[in-house]
């Protein structure tokens, strides 16, 4: 006797359900996808008990006639390809010719039909045979009813979970189906409540606004970015926001819907140095690649892409959320600041000279801004705008980007701002800019010279200053932390730092493990620019150290850093030398209660300017708070 035999068709769908249909959201997510390609511009969706006893998809889509209908119920039986080469850059979200025939074998399942209005088809299957045939009378579309779901798999049935759980995956993949067409109406009801009716609309933020409620998406900036022929688009959650609601990951690849680790982290390495370790921000993202670049045929359920190469892509989305966490947007905020930008329609005016305000511009009377205009899409938009989109006038001081040495500037005889002294240099100023080698968005020799307005120093720990649409408060010893990181950061990148020779070498007595770390990073602290060598014992010599700035204490910043990296054996995702161009950065940096020059806040502020991400520090905290006067107003009781 033969022991290879050949399975029985009706144990081959139910196999076939196992890959496609796992629980009642996996029927919905089939159903609804075949809705969309079918053109449907209005889906209707109802649950009973969470899918267990009842799932209805309702659509106007193209419909089929009974021949169809019936072909469409066994493997393989698709309409979307005919020829395995185009498979290749395929649009349709089913193309497999399974999901109707697996879902069929494990439900009592009903398909009414129409290709036009009028009369139509009706066709029941109990266990993948078709028990009733006959006509219906309706509109154009199809409707597909699935009742008593797993009635013939008892063994699959009793790994269902209660209406409750089954009903919130449900929910979940509506959100992300109803996310990704934003041109379709849907509507879901589950027990004859309505839950969502969530009629088609231009943008994302739109739909997630209808999905999450507008007062959630004030925790995101909007990404925006080309890199070769990857677009990468979306919404990035604020580093300051990070950690305070419950963490959403959306992944959309040329329309699809996915699951895929690598891009995550690849998202997650952009806010490297704004978060602390352990906490993981919430994203949406659009990826928009080649077809010929991403094969979609390699996961039953179509949850997974394979690309040809991955890398370029990964960094394209690194690239991507990077920039959109370095625009002023993305700073923390209190009463829902909004930085206004023009729509493509105004774009041309802008550039052409418009009069604006500070970070705002100026439209035509009557003109009404779209909501996607609620966000900032320049770089230098916002806080740190270029002198040519900024009015100079009483409070505002055009000031150009250091590009010479302080003693050139004093020979020059005292400059006068409005009749009045302007305010000294930072002490700073005089030493070369080193953020050009980081790669920051603004620091360049033709680099427009950066706009700065009146600052205040409060408490001797914040700088503070007026926005036409708030208060923004910066925090002095995150943001020149912020300075000297990415500065330190160039230094790694180019060679070793410039340092001073001291004239009386410095003698420091370590601790054991204190000596151990300076051993571990020896070579690093090297390129920093510190020149020390062990002189015997627990002792090391310092013969060099770097200036990043007068008030650098060289001993006390060396002594808190070995202290900082002593057991420093926690998993991390910062390599060593980010790590220690962290530490030094903290060390080094300007403390809380320094009290600063005119000069040295302008300084710092245009310092601030020139890095990646200005809005935060390494540590994750906020280097700038925005107070809008509508809270303000409101704190007030004028609102």
């Amino acid at each position: 006797m033969p022991r290879i035999a050949i399975l029985p068709s009706s144990v081959a769908d139910q196999i076939a359900a196992g890959e496609v249909v796992e629980r009642p959201a996996s029927v919905v997510k089939e159903l609804v996808e075949n809705a969309m390609d079918a053109g449907a511009t209005t889906i209707d969706v109802t649950i009973e008990e969470g899918g267990r006893t009842l799932i209805r998809i309702a659509d106007d889509g193209s419909g089929m006639d009974a021949d169809d209908a019936r072909l469409a119920l066994s493997r393989h039986a698709t309409s979307k390809i005919v020829s395995a080469e185009q498979l290749v850059g395929v649009r349709s979200f089913g193309f497999r010719g399974e999901a109707l025939p697996a879902i069929a074998s494990v439900s009592d399942l009903t398909i009414e039909t129409a290709p036009a209005d009028g009369a139509g088809s009706r066709l029941r299957v109990m266990g993948g045979s078709v028990v009733e045939a006959g006509e219906s009378a309706r509109r154009q579309g199809t409707t597909v009813t699935v009742q008593r779901l797993f009635y013939n798999t008892p063994a699959r049935q009793k790994f269902l979970r209660g209406a409750r759980s089954e009903w919130r995956a449900v929910l979940d993949t509506m959100h992300g189906i109803a996310t990704l067409r934003r041109d379709v109406h849907f509507v879901v009801t589950h027990d004859g409540k309505r839950v969502l009716d969530l009629p088609a609309v231009g943008s994302l933020r739109e739909r997630l606004a209808a999905l999450w409620g507008a007062r959630e998406l004030e925790r995101f900036v909007d990404v925006n970015d080309v890199r070769g022929p990857v677009q990468v688009s979306g919404l990035a959650e604020r580093p300051a926001d990070v950690g305070t609601a419950s963490r959403r990951i959306l992944l959309i690849v040329n329309g699809r819907l996915i699951r895929d680790p690598g891009l995550v982290r690849a998202a997650e390495a952009a806010y490297k140095s704004t978060l602390p370790g352990g906490v993981r921000p919430s994203l949406v993202l659009q990826l928009h690649v080649p077809g010929a670049d991403v094969d979609v045929n390699v996961h039953p359920a179509k949850a997974e892409v394979r690309f040809r190469d991955r890398w370029p892509i990964e960094r394209a989305v690194e690239a991507a959320v990077r920039r959109a966490l370095g625009l002023f947007d993305a700073a923390a905020d209190v009463g829902g600041w909004r930085t206004w930008a023009p729509p493509p329609s105004l774009q041309a005016g802008m550039s052409s000279g418009m009069p604006g305000g500070l970070g705002r511009f100026s439209a035509p009377p009557g003109t009404e801004l779209p909501p996607s205009s609620l966000r900032i899409t320049a770089t230098l938009d916002g806080l740190f705008a270029p002198r040519d989109t900024l009015p100079v006038g009483p409070g505002l001081d055009s000031v150009p980007l250091p590009d010479a040495p302080l003693a050139d500037a004093q020979h020059a005889g005292p400059a006068t701002h409005n009749g009045m002294p302007a305010p000294a240099p930072a002490p700073w100023e005089d030493l070369p800019r080193q953020s050009a080698d980081v790669g920051t968005p603004h620091a360049h020799a033709d680099a427009a010279p950066i706009s700065v307005p009146p600052l205040m120093q409060l408490r001797r720990m914040y700088l503070m200053f007026e926005h036409e649409e708030g208060v923004v408060l910066i925090d002095q010893h995150s943001a020149h932390e912020r300075v000297l990181y990415e500065e330190f950061l160039g230094v790694f990148e180019r060679g070793e730092a410039p340092s001073q020779r001291l004239l009386f070498p410095l003698t420091l007595h370590l601790a054991p493990r204190e000596l151990e770390a300076f051993e571990a990073n020896r070579d690093l602290f090297a390129r920093l620019g510190f020149e020390a060598d062990p002189f015997g014992g627990h002792t090391v010599l310092v013969q060099s150290v770097p200036m990043p700035h007068p008030r650098f204490d060289a001993e006390r910043c060396l002594r808190d850093t070995l202290a900082s990296l002593v057991g420093d054996r926690h998993a991390s995702a910062h390599a060593r030398h980010e790590r220690l161009a962290a530490t030094v950065a903290c060390k080094a940096a300007i403390k809380a209660g320094d009290a600063l020059s005119p000069g040295e806040m302008r300084a710092l502020y245009i310092a601030l300017a020139e890095t990646r991400l200005p809005a935060h520090d390494v540590h994750g905290r906020s280097t700038i708070v925005r107070l809008t006067w509508d809270e303000l107003d409101r704190r007030f009781g004028r609102a």
